[in-house]
């Protein structure tokens, strides 16, 4: 008795990679339509509702800033490198003027300069006429208090120390603004 020879399943062998390469590409591009769809920017923060970390840091004006004496103010946190472009170069202007706009009505803008030297960040704010208080974060530890990604980055503080929003990127006036304007207005 002779015994068949088996029948060569190659093609549905093949039929099965095909879905799965195919399974595979449809997955890929949902999960990068979903991305597309994302705000960039929107690195969440944990310390959103939370009471911003104290600091003190020497300012390259002289004098030193502690925040601890900034209570009662709104305080908005910009964390700057020098060689950050053009993000900080973008920015830099747009905080002098929301600085010159807001400084009467109880509002403190804040340089923190990080992962820089003090040359080329004294020349940054030279070249941008920075007057609101800027310092720098020797150690780090400032901006991993704050869980800062990167530069820059731009935190609003409000009167009671709480931090009620994190701006990734250069940040507007716009932005500013708001959020400003919506704190002072419960005053």
């Amino acid at each position: 008795m002779t015994v068949p020879a088996p029948e060569n399943h190659r093609p549905a062998k093949q039929f099965y990679i095909l879905v799965l390469v195919v399974a595979f590409a449809i997955a890929a591009i949902g999960v990068l339509a979903f991305g597309l769809t994302r705000d960039p920017r929107a690195i969440p923060s944990p310390l959103i509702g939370r009471s911003m970390p104290d600091f003190s840091f020497e300012l390259f004006a002289g004098g030193t800033l502690d925040t601890r004496a900034l209570r009662g103010k709104v305080m908005i946190v910009n964390f700057w490198a020098s060689w950050c472009y053009p993000a900080c170069y973008e920015e830099a202007p747009r905080l002098q003027r929301m600085w010159e706009r807001y400084r009467d009505r109880g509002v403190v803008v804040i340089g923190a300069n990080i992962q820089d030297r003090e040359s080329p960040a004294r020349e940054f704010i030279r070249k941008f006429g920075q007057t609101f208080p800027n310092g720098m974060d020797l150690t780090g530890k400032i901006s991993i208090d704050f869980g800062v990604y990167g530069v820059p980055e731009t935190f609003v503080v409000d009167q009671n120390g709480i931090i009620v929003a994190k701006f990734v990127g250069a940040v507007t006036e716009e932005w500013i603004m708001e959020r400003v304007e919506r704190l002072l207005a419960k005053e």
